[in-house]
């Protein structure tokens, strides 16, 4: 019974253990290379027009023509959270896959994802002779939905399998009380074996 007690000890230490690995890390699986894959497309995007000649690192530091084409500031939210949230985070989150970088990369990227709606709605807005939205902001909005998509779709799996190991955790807790118990009120006596004499 001691033996029985020491092993689900051990194996109670090492489901916390487990627990405690999966409570701090992310496994991604197939979707780390898709998530890459869209990192480097938000990164290309900033090459590209996001409105008339003004490219996406023109609007992040306001320089070559972006005043002229009246490039407001849900442009430049919209370029700072996506290259923040959208490029840093993501990388990061992929590098050390840490569950807490991929919360905030998905709570970043839905954010910026709002903020590119606000942008391209700027630029559709915007006084007449000024550029509408460009194919690289377009690109770029497009990009950060799927990624929070992406982002949000390893999270939950990591939730998932954490509340699994919970689970297993209670399952052995549970059995190990019930194992507690049986040994407090002894070992049950033994119908066959011969009774002493008075």
């Amino acid at each position: 019974m001691k033996k029985e007690h020491v092993d689900i000890d051990a194996l109670r230490t090492e489901i916390e253990a487990a627990e405690r690995r999966v409570a701090r890390e992310i496994d991604p699986g197939p979707r780390a290379l898709v998530v890459a894959i869209l990192v480097f497309v938000l990164l290309g995007s900033f090459a590209l027009p996001h409105t008339g000649g003004v490219r996406g690192w023109d609007v992040l530091f306001s320089s070559h023509g972006a005043g002229a084409a009246a490039v407001a500031l849900p442009s430049q939210a919209f370029a700072w959270l996506a290259l923040v949230f959208g490029v840093g985070c993501s990388m990061l989150a992929l590098m050390t896959r840490r569950w807490a970088l991929a919360w905030i990369a998905l709570a970043g990227s839905a954010i910026a994802s709002g903020a590119g709606l606000l942008a391209v709605w700027s630029r559709q807005t915007v006084a007449p002779g000024h550029p509408g939205p460009g194919v690289g902001l377009i690109v770029a909005w497009i990009t950060v939905m799927v990624l929070t998509f992406h982002w949000a779709r390893v999270v939950w799996a990591r939730t998932a399998v954490h509340l699994a190991a919970e689970e297993q955790r209670r399952r052995i807790a549970a059995q190990q009380q019930s194992m507690t118990l049986l040994d407090s009120l002894g070992e049950p006596e033994d119908p066959s074996a011969p009774k002493p004499e008075a």
